[in-house]
């Protein structure tokens, strides 16, 4: 059923990729065409395609950055699909968003059931999460993680049970946050009818629930949920916040009116950005915890990264 839903809910924005990919006039990340602009992708963006990140063909990755100077962060995207379905190239979309912002973006392909169970996913997760850390971490390039539906689980997962990034990167430095959209953070996949199968390997039900390993150390936390969602369990977000509020970590739950499943995510997307504030939200994450860590209580950083230049950027509209 999910499976269905997302193929149908992007095959809309998968079709206008498709088309404008064959209009060479009109596309390119730089120098872009005003049609396609508006469609997909922004101005001010460079993508690299099929990086790999390990052995298989779905251990690779495509990293989208500002075509000029460094990037401010860096954000490793999730996408979903009930860990059984997922395309990277379907999220250009949000690539294309944060690159244009100033945020390098990774977004990789992983291991899906029915060939991979728990945790191999999780596990490829952490590794694009080593990979990304690699790349940034040496020019102080702090790290975000975020995820969708499934993406979001494997992303919560990485981010509060520490044992998956210290196996995958011993020497990378802990994510700057967690952005958490329609995750499933608190519920049993191991009793689950839909799911069921594909976390039999666990060896008991609390190894898969991000919930269970919210602890003091945990990162600076944003969970947005659509009220409309009916695949992923609004009671979810809610346990996560309660759980991250009761361990003093600093999290903001937004829940997002008239908003479904699917359309959470969809609405990074330039043509249906006015659904909801859920670029914006990010960005100003993002933002704020950049100026917590660096110390910043108005005026600009040392460095000059102010959480004015990525989360009230005039481009989130």
């Amino acid at each position: 059923m999910l499976k269905n839903i997302i193929i149908l809910a992007l095959a809309a924005v998968a079709a206008l990729i498709a088309w404008v990919s064959l209009a060479p006039g009109f596309f390119g990340f730089e120098g872009i065409g005003t049609l396609t602009s508006f469609l997909i992708a922004e101005r001010g963006v460079r993508v690299e395609t099929d990086i790999s990140y390990g052995r298989g063909s779905r251990r690779r990755l495509d990293l989208y950055l500002p075509s000029r100077g460094k990037p401010k962060a860096a954000l490793l995207f999730l996408y979903g699909g009930g860990w059984q379905t997922g395309d990277k190239a379907l999220y250009r979309f949000v690539g294309s968003a944060f690159a244009a912002r100033g945020i390098a973006a990774v977004i990789p392909d992983y291991s899906l059931f029915p060939e991979n169970r728990f945790p191999v996913f999780v596990e490829d997760a952490a590794n694009t999460y080593a990979w990304t850390a690699r790349q940034f971490q040496e020019s102080g390039i702090p790290i975000f993680i975020a995820g969708h539906s499934a993406g979001a689980h494997s992303g919560a997962l990485i981010a509060y049970d520490t044992r998956y990034l210290q196996k995958a990167g011993p020497g990378a430095a802990a994510p700057a946050g967690f952005i958490g959209l329609a995750g499933p953070y608190a519920f049993d996949p191991t009793t689950y009818p839909t799911t069921k199968d594909i976390f039999a390997t666990a060896s008991k039900a609390d190894d898969a629930r991000p919930v269970a390993f919210v602890s003091q150390r945990s990162p600076p936390t944003l969970i947005l949920h659509g009220l409309k969602d009916e695949v992923v369990g609004l009671w979810n977000a809610q346990s996560l916040t309660a759980a991250l509020t009761e361990k003093g970590v600093r999290v903001k739950f937004v829940q997002l009116p008239d908003i479904g499943h699917i359309g959470i995510v969809l609405s990074i997307a330039r043509p249906f950005r006015w659904r909801a504030p859920v670029l914006k939200e990010i960005l100003e994450f993002i933002g704020e915890t950049m100026a917590a860590r660096a110390g910043i209580h108005g005026g600009n950083a040392g460095d000059g990264v102010h959480p004015a230049g990525i989360g009230h950027d005039e481009k989130t509209n």
